[in-house]
This record gives structure tokens, sequence and C-alpha cells, in this order.
């Protein structure tokens, strides 16, 4: 590029033209202004978002009012109106919390109480009703949030679908219970303030995603771990009816409540009510009483102490005296999956769910007949056979195994099914692949020397894909995850995954409308034939569930 044409294109034009031009030309133009951002405009003002080749992305967007202050511990509120056009180019803070080394989805912000924000990828001239997807984050209702690079929803827009990702509130700031709160409520729902933001951010979706182009009826809602524990008490929510068209649950349960059936204001035995529970919160801080002044006081602790160090990790540190989690309320959450599921009493929907292969489960037996007791002395050569298949006697390792298929496992299996016998389109799916660079990972992590003395253990632990480990794989962000340890066959495996998410999106019908070269047909799923997808380290199969004697046990234990 010669000096001019450099200069042309840099800011310096008006200088030029001053310098060559005659003594007519007597006017400079103005420098020429960078173009803006795309724009599009809400009900509460206008936005400007940043285009990168083929995607818009809109980040940071206000769903609703700030939750602080008198709105802590409250139904959300409206966002306010702007004037002028807002910004819209960086996710904003992530909902209060501890984050915690290891977390397989870090945060890319500072998190905040002021954390109502949500997040809209697109492609770039967009006019078409398109298929929306709206992503709800797990980290057991204490961490997570809109902003790691997993979720980028970059990919689901280049392939024409609108991702939507949202914050809602965690910890003590989403489910919290006080009598004071309970007796100012009236009519309105308490405690699972984490819920109820979630069911605003599906207003919000339904009233403006038109504006980006998306189909306000064509909106499909997913989340994994607590994120699809939430899709399952949406489901069953009637206060969610009508907000969404389809649903998929990756790794969130389908039959209890992922939290336990706690009450809002009604002890249990062993069981302490979300308002005891804030009580003895309240005086653990040093405030006493249960009034409106108490209230106050609680409402003006630095959100730092409210948090307290509250993380996953930490959890179980606070113990049921001092943090509690989602409830049974009545009004948001009315009864547990299986219970809405079986009585047909849900949001009716195109399904789909699904497990990993080494999903997360906790199990405490000490001996193989303890492990096996719950199955029944009637079934227990059955469940010996199906959880000691080598006859090695290894008690930990079955003990996982019958955790892992009670927590996550065996209820995905009993969700699809109950929305078949709805007459409902439902698939399943099993996530059993293992990055190379996760296995290698795996096999130096800490926690392996706990598994120093059984050799059996440590292998099944390494090589099956432990939970959460699907995201990456869904969002074709696998380079996020694993930089420049991504293997080929990690991104086949996405890109085979991720198109079945977008087809599901787009058809209700994971197998249309384009599958890639290779991709077996999903098919509907048939209680009798038993067939799921399989994502193998040979690629995606349809097959019998090779777990099926597992499931079958675990679907008949007697608790």
């Amino acid at each position: 590029m010669n000096r001019v044409a450099k200069l042309l294109a840099s800011g310096a034009a008006g200088v030029l033209l001053t310098a060559c031009a005659t003594t007519e030309a007597t006017t400079v133009a103005p420098p020429a202004v960078p173009p803006a951002g795309p724009q599009v405009t809400v009900n509460t003002g206008t936005l400007e978002g940043v285009r990168q080749e083929a995607i818009e992305a809109f980040k940071g967007i206000p769903y609703a009012a700030p939750p602080v202050g008198p709105l802590r511990w409250a139904p959300p509120k409206s966002a306010a109106a702007w004037a002028g056009v807002r910004v819209a180019k960086e996710v904003a803070n992530d909902c209060m919390q501890t984050p915690f080394p290891g977390d397989m989805a870090p945060l890319r912000t500072k998190p905040s109480e002021d954390c109502l924000y949500l997040n809209v990828w697109r492609p770039a001239g967009s006019g078409a009703k398109l298929p929306v997807m709206v992503w709800i984050h797990g980290g057991g209702f204490v961490n997570g949030g809109g902003s790691p690079a997993v979720y980028d929803g970059s990919n689901f827009a280049r392939d024409g679908v609108i991702l939507v990702s949202i914050n809602y509130r965690l910890g003590r700031f989403g489910f919290f219970g006080f009598p004071a709160l309970t007796a100012n409520a009236k009519d309105e729902p308490v405690v699972n303030y984490g819920y109820m933001d979630q069911i605003a951010a599906l207003k919000w979706v339904k009233a403006n995603i038109a504006a980006f182009g998306g189909d306000p009826d064509n909106v499909t809602i997913f989340g994994e771990s607590a994120g699809g524990g939430s899709v399952h008490t949406l489901l069953a929510s009637p206060l969610a009816k009508g907000l969404f068209a389809k649903a998929i649950v990756e790794s969130g349960g389908g039959r209890g409540n992922l939290m336990g059936d706690r009450q809002a204001s009604k002890d249990l035995p062993n069981l302490p009510s979300a308002d005891t529970i804030g009580v003895n919160f309240a005086k653990a801080s040093g405030i006493e009483g249960t009034d409106d002044a108490a209230l106050a006081a609680l409402r003006a602790l630095p959100a730092e102490k409210v948090c307290d160090g509250l993380s996953m990790m930490a959890r179980n540190n606070a113990g049921p005296v001092t943090y509690g989690g989602p409830v049974m309320d009545g009004k948001v959450v009315v009864m547990s999956p299986e219970k809405a599921y079986t009585s047909g009493q849900f949001n009716k929907v195109p399904f789909m769910a699904g497990a990993n292969s080494a999903d997360i489960g906790f199990g405490m037996a000490k001996t193989m007949d303890e492990a096996l007791a719950p199955f029944g002395a009637k079934n227990k050569a059955k469940a010996l056979a199906a959880y000691d298949a080598k006859g090695t006697g290894n008690v930990a390792l079955a003990a996982m195994k019958i955790a892992m298929d009670r927590m996550m496992i065996e209820p995905a299996r009993f969700a699809v099914r109950a929305f078949e016998a709805n007459g409902l389109p439902s698939f399943e799916y099993r996530f059993s692949y293992v990055a190379p660079a996760a296995a290698e990972a795996m096999a130096k992590n800490p926690m392996m020397a706990m598994m120093k003395d059984n050799a059996e253990l440590m292998d099944f632990v390494i090589h099956n894909a432990q939970h959460a480990s699907e995201i990456p794989y869904v969002f074709e962000t696998v380079t996020a995850a694993y930089g420049a340890a991504t293997s080929d066959k990690d991104i086949a495996v996405a890109r085979s995954a991720h198109r079945y998410w977008v087809n599901f999106a787009k058809t209700g019908n994971p197998s249309e409308p384009a599958l890639l070269g290779g991709d077996p047909n999903w098919p509907v799923y048939n209680t009798k034939q038993d067939v799921l997808l399989d994502f193998t380290q040979d690629g995606a199969k349809a097959v019998t569930d090779p777990m099926k004697a597992r499931m079958d046990l675990t679907a008949g234990r007697k608790n």
C-alpha cells in the first residue's frame, strides 16, 4: 500500500485532501466514524452488540432489576429502561459465589450480587424466525454463571440457532427462607428466588427474542446438573407454562428433586425448613429475632458475609443448619419430577435426556452386602452380576456405580420413559466418550491418591466420562476446554454431538433436518426396545442400553 493509500485508510484522509486541494476546495469532510455494532431494540431500550465474522453477540443484557438492597430475597422485578444506546459487548457479572479451583467451567468475571443478566448469540443478518435455545448452567445451585468460555454460543448461532445463556441467583442469595419473608409474601412465592429468576429470564425471551430474529414459540430450554434439575423443575412448574416448546436435561436426575423435599416453612424429621435454616444463619451472623427488623439487618449484611465462602467444594461444610438450597414452596416447585411425570401434571413438550457413563454419585457402603441390600434378597444374585461382573468383590467400585445409577443415570431413563408414556417424543443419550486430555488430567488428579490401592476403581474413573464432561461437546467448544491438547477425535465428537442438539432445537428430532456423514439415526425412545444414542470412543452409536440390567435393577430397588 503506498503512502496516499495508507493515509486514506487511516483517519488522516481529511488532512491529505486539504493539502492537495485546489483553492476552490474550502471545506473538508469530517473524519469517518467507525461503523457501530449491530443494534437491537428490546422493551427497555436499544442494545449495541458486537459482530465477529458471521456471528453477532449481545452480552450483559439486564432481564431484571439488580436484586440488591430491599430486593435481596424478593421475586425479580422488571429491569429499568435506559435512554440512548446501551453497549452490550461484554458479559456482565456472574452471580455472587465463591469460585473453586478445578472448576470445569471457570468464571471469567468477578461475581456480584448485581447479576441478573443474559447473553444472546445470533447469526449475522438473521431475519427469519430462528429456533432459540436457553442455557441454564449447573454448579450445585451455589456456583456457575454465563461467562465461562465453554458456554460460548457462537457455534449454535453459526448453525442457525439463537443461543441465550442466563445468570440466576445462587447460594443464600438464590435460595433463602426467613419468617419475615414468609409473613410479608402474601401471594408471592418465597425461598426459590433462583428459580424465579429463570422464569423471569424465560419471560424476557418470550417478550424480546423476536427482535433478534428468534421465534418465541420455538424455545428449547436445556441445562446440566443443577441446570438440568432446573429444567425438570420448569417442566413441572405451573408458573413456567407456555414459556418453552422443548426441553433437554443433561445429568439432571429426573425422579426426586435434586436437593430433596425440604419445605419453605414446615420442619420435617431431620429436614429443617428454609425458614428454620434462615433463622440459624441469622443467629450465626449475630442477628436475633425473626421480624422485619431482623430481615432488614440480614439485607444489610455485606454480600461477602452472606456468601460466607459457600461453594460446591465447601457446601457440605455449611451443612443444613445455614444453607438448604431449593425447596418445595407450593408455587414454583409444587411436586417432584417423578410425581409430575407419572401424574401427567407437567408442561408437555418433546424431550431429550441422558447422563454420563461415570456420572456423579456418592457410594458409602462398607461391604458388598450393604451395597446390594437395597435391591433385596430376591435380586441379590442379579445385582452382584451387574455390579461385580468380574467377581473381584470391589465394594468401592460397585458402590460408586450404584450411587451414580441412582442419582443420575436411571432417573434420566425414567424421565424419558415417562414422556413416552404421555405420548410425547423423547430421546435418551449416554455420553461415554473421554477426551485423551481429560483422561491424562484425571490420572494426575490428587484424588487418585485415594484410590492408589484400587487399580480397578482408578481405571474406571480415568476411562469413563465424568459428570459435566459432555458440555464442551454439546457447545462444540472443546478447544476452550482442552486448548492445545484437543485431539482430532475430540473435534469430530463435538461436531457430531452439537449437531444432534441443534437439530432437536430446530425440529424436535435430533436426527433431522440433517446429519453429518457417518452419524447414525437417533431413534425416538421406545420402552420395549430401550435404544439410546451412546457417544463412545468410536463415535455415536444407536444401541440397546448397555447398562440395561443395572437400570432395571435400580428402577425396582426398595429405596
